[in-house]
Parts: C-alpha cells; sequence; structure tokens
C-alpha cells in the first residue's frame, strides 16, 4: 500500500486496491445470493414433493406456475396449473402410501430465471400388501423455474422413467 497523500487522502495505489477488494467482494455476494437462491429452489421441490406424499395437493400445485409444463415419461406434455394438477391428482390419488424423493439436485441461477437437474425415486404401495415388493421407479429430473412476486415456482418439470420394479398396484403411472 502507497502511503497517503499529503493531505490526508488515499494515493492511487491505495485506490486500485480498494477497487480491488470491492470487486472480490461484489464477487461473494453474488455466490452467496445464488446459494440462496439454489437453496430456496431446493425447498420449493422438498415441500412441493412432501405435499404430493401427504395429497396436500393445494401445497403441491402451489409450487408451480400458472403457465407451467410437465414432461412425464408415458404421458404426453400437460399444460397449465389446472391440468397438472388434474393429471397428476388422478394418477397418484389411488395409492395408498406414496414416497417421492429428490436425489442429486443442482441448479444454475440467471437472474429470475433458474434450471435444475435431480433424480427421482418414486415408491408406492396399494390397499392390499404385495409380496413382491412396492412399486418402484426412477429417472431424471430437468426443471426450469421463475421467480414471481409469490416466490420462485416450477416452470417446467420434464421427468423420465429410466427403470421400473415391482407391480404398479393401480396402474396410475404406466
Amino acid at each position: 500500500m502507497s502511503p497517503a497523500r499529503d493531505d490526508g487522502r488515499p494515493g492511487p495505489a491505495d485506490v486500485s486496491g480498494l477497487v480491488r477488494r470491492l470487486g472480490l467482494l461484489e464477487d461473494r455476494l453474488r455466490a452467496l445470493e445464488d446459494l440462496a437462491v439454489e437453496e430456496s429452489l431446493r425447498e420449493l421441490l422438498v415441500r412441493g414433493w412432501r405435499a404430493l406424499d401427504t395429497r396436500d395437493w393445494d401445497a403441491w400445485i402451489a409450487c408451480w406456475a400458472e403457465d407451467a409444463v410437465l414432461e412425464f415419461g408415458p404421458w404426453e406434455a400437460v399444460r397449465g396449473r389446472e391440468e397438472i394438477l388434474r393429471t397428476v391428482r388422478d394418477a397418484e390419488e389411488p395409492y395408498a402410501h406414496m414416497q417421492h424423493h429428490l436425489l442429486n439436485t443442482a441448479f444454475e441461477v440467471a437472474g429470475d430465471r433458474a434450471t435444475g437437474i435431480g433424480y427421482m425415486w418414486f415408491v408406492a404401495v396399494g390397499e392390499e400388501p404385495d409380496p413382491g415388493g412396492p412399486f418402484q421407479m426412477g429417472g431424471p429430473y430437468d426443471w426450469d423455474f421463475v421467480r414471481t412476486d409469490a416466490g420462485w415456482l416450477v416452470a417446467r418439470q420434464r421427468l423420465g422413467v429410466w427403470w421400473r420394479a415391482g407391480e404398479d398396484p393401480v396402474g396410475g403411472l404406466s
């Protein structure tokens, strides 16, 4: 650091050092903001998918944008919050118990938009115990998110089915 000027003000070297440190602080602040958004997205998904397991359909669909799109392996694309709710509720309501697991999630943030990836492990059982075990399936998630006045929402979800195990007791996800 260069000495201060005779009048007590910082010299040119002092100013350039301060500017460099301010730049580093700004970079760190942006990184912290991105981490906060990533945690908000993770919390959105956990809250929503827990709501699926407890059949709190209002809480689940509140995680979706009004014009959202759901793409799921065996179905055609489903568009709009109301149609997504109807389709998923009709398919999953018949299961006695469900567990939606979200695994290996990662997110990228770009302003008021974000993308995410992860894996699904879905487990469900019917009313009667199945001696062959529960119905399970898994595959990749691919999400688009949008930040709204209400917070982050799912704008698009693509879900592929890479594997299945056991018999689907109600046929809702075939």
